[in-house]
């Protein structure tokens, strides 16, 4: 059986799957099918046998387009949040152009750390975005008696925006922001490239990765609530429809007209349903809310229920944003920096690798992936702190992580390719420079915003729990480490949020360490079930180790180096000294270790005295 491993590219998104006359067009008129078929005698595996297209699969140009516009709008809410939660620590809730201008810094370089994250990085297809974890020690910081904003920035009818006395008064508040989060970034940069987290990894298993990624999720139904419930009737319709195409109609073929080299204009069929569940979705929310606002059927009032659901509450930002505007590092001043503020913002960084680490695991079994080796866990983590300095130096006021909304969206669509997401970081970098269209996205209503995530944070949830078939759950041990660390999950952080000064110690640096860590449940509950499933003894296989391993198997390993080794043969057919396999962050020869590869199997380009490939023997063509 021949092994030798090539890339995959379907440039057609059309597929014949259940009769229906749906194909991949290699765009010379040869028609592949691309369900179950085989590669060099191998079928695909079990788990992305439903996926419309796989982490390797390379969809045409005009639909990874469209593809990676629908996973922008899924991070939308995230990516603007972020800088609108800061405005008032930065003195800027008066002023929405400024505003306006940080969230195209945002867009442009989440846009940057996003190409990286996929061309370099982990090597999956998540994108990178504004992180959440950042957000807490921001406002702990910008809240000291140093920063807090003049009387004249509180008033609306005082505040000059044009003013240079304004202008200093926001830029010396984020230029000390930008300062400590480069600051912090060095610590995860360190964590990721000299291998400290996939040296972690040996001792995290099932019970430690399906608590923290569920934990990402369950706590979110705060705010995934809150926009939902500014008007549950779209809201609900928003996630009806999500629901409705991507799980009742996503075996439905529309007729469309396509355009190929052999048949110039032809009509097939295409799972438009299962493709852009989110964005047909959203877009038929959106326009619904559109003519309610046109109409005035929705209340104009801003304090009347459902007043969030008009199309026409940030039509503010749509009118003075520019056309075109270039971020650039520096943009607001010379950075500066605080011990104070780099010791929150390491706690953040922690929270934040966390996060990344259970978002691999995530999004690997969403596109059918094997569990990420230790080597694309270094780089991951360390592109992610080269993420969080350039975030810093541009100025966005928060740091990057991988987005968890995303990940969910990869499990409603099916479509896991990593073109998709390297299409979706070219269009944030055309967002981030093109204002008045960043500025559009950011008038979809709350509702729709809020329904949508109901559905993705459900998904990221099951997506944990269900790295628990590896484990025997059977075991009152199992039972106790999962079900304790997720309800410490979820306790501790509420109860921090409510009761944060009885954790006054009276030394600030380790009172803002002490409110970020017990306010991420992700943190809790990840440290919580590390711990007990490491101390309290139990087998590996009780512990889920052995079926974690062998659920891999001889075809899982051979696509790890296709999966997560660099672009263009780098560590595998080029760059292969000695000197650099001891890098962490390099692919690993080494045999043994979940996702490493063995001296046996990695046997490049070389053949016998008969002429031919040796059994067993990986060839890698990126």
């Amino acid at each position: 059986m021949d092994s030798a491993i090539t890339s995959r590219e379907h440039p057609d998104p059309l597929q014949k799957r259940d009769g229906v006359v749906t194909i991949y067009d290699d765009g010379q008129g040869r028609k592949k099918d691309g369900h179950h078929r085989k590669k060099d005698g191998h079928h695909r595996s079990p788990s992305s046998s439903d996926l419309a297209y796989g982490i390797l699969d390379i969809p045409p140009w005009y639909l990874c387009i469209i593809l990676g516009i629908q996973h922008f709008i899924t991070a939308l809410g995230g990516l603007v949040a972020v800088p609108l939660i800061l405005a008032k620590g930065l003195c800027l809730q008066h002023d929405p152009l400024t505003q306006s201008y940080l969230i195209s810094t945002m867009f442009f370089v989440a846009g940057i750390c996003t190409l990286l994250q996929v061309l370099f990085g982990v090597r999956l297809p998540i994108l990178q975005g504004g992180t959440f974890t950042f957000v807490a020690p921001s406002l702990a910081m910008l809240s000291l008696p140093t920063w807090k904003c003049p009387d004249w920035t509180l008033n609306a009818s005082q505040v000059n925006t044009s003013s240079p006395e304004f202008t200093e008064e926001w830029q010396m508040r984020i230029r000390e922001l930008q300062g400590v989060i480069m600051a912090a970034s060095c610590v995860q940069m360190f964590v990721g490239f000299s291998g400290l987290v996939g040296y972690l990894m040996r001792f995290i298993g099932p019970l430690t990765i399906a608590p923290t990624i569920s934990l990402m999720a369950l706590p979110l139904f705060d705010s995934a609530g809150n926009d939902a419930g500014a008007h549950w009737g779209i809201a609900a319709m928003t996630i009806f429809l999500i629901v409705l195409f991507s799980q009742y109609l996503k075996h439905i073929a529309v007729p469309v007209p396509l355009y190929g080299r052999q048949k110039k204009c032809h009509m097939s069929s295409v799972r438009l349903f299962q493709l852009f569940p989110v964005l047909l979705a959203l877009c038929i929310s959106w326009l619904l809310c559109f003519v309610l606002t046109e109409t005035n059927t929705l209340p104009s009032a801003p304090t009347a229920y459902g007043y969030l659901a008009r199309t026409d509450t940030k039509g503010h930002v749509l009118s003075q944003a520019p056309w075109f505007r270039f971020p650039y590092p520096g943009q607001w001043g010379l950075p500066t920096i605080s011990l104070a503020g780099v010791f929150g913002f390491i706690a953040g960084v922690i929270a934040s690798v966390v996060e990344s680490v259970g978002d691999y695991y995530a999004c690997a079994r969403l596109v059918g992936a094997p569990p990420p080796p230790k080597h694309a866990i270094n780089r991951g983590i360390g592109i992610e702190g080269l993420g969080c300095l350039l975030a810093g130096a541009w100025g966005t006021g928060n740091g990057t992580t991988s987005y968890s909304e995303n990940v969910g969206a990869l499990g409603i669509t099916k479509v896991g390719s990593r073109m998709v997401i390297v299409a979706s970081g070219c269009v944030l970098l055309l967002m981030g420079v093109f204002g008045k269209i960043g500025a559009a996205f950011a008038t979809i209503p709350a509702p729709v915003i809020g329904g949508m995530f109901v559905v993705m944070f459900g998904i990221i949830t099951a997506v944990g729990i269900s790295n628990l078939q590896h484990v025997d759950m059977n075991s009152s041990r199992n039972l106790f480490v999962f079900g304790f660390s997720i309800f410490c999950g979820l306790a501790i952080p509420n109860w921090v949020n409510k009761n944060s000064d009885q954790l006054q110690t009276g030394i600030l640096q380790l009172d803002q360490v002490i409110q970020v860590l017990l306010t991420t449940g992700m943190f809790v509950g990840g440290f919580l079930a590390f711990v007990l499933d490491n101390t309290i003894p139990g087998s590996l296989e009780e512990r889920g180790f052995r079926a974690w391993d062998q659920a891999q198997g001889t075809e899982e390993t051979a696509r790890v180096l296709e999966i997560y080794s660099l672009p263009c043969g780098i560590g595998t057919t080029y760059c292969t000294s000695s000197c650099a396999q001891f890098l962490p962050f390099w692919p690993s020869r080494e045999p043994g270790g979940t996702g490493e590869v063995g001296v046996s199997q990695l046997t490049l380009c070389s053949q016998d005295s008969s002429g031919e490939r040796p059994k067993g023997a990986i060839e890698t063509r990126m």
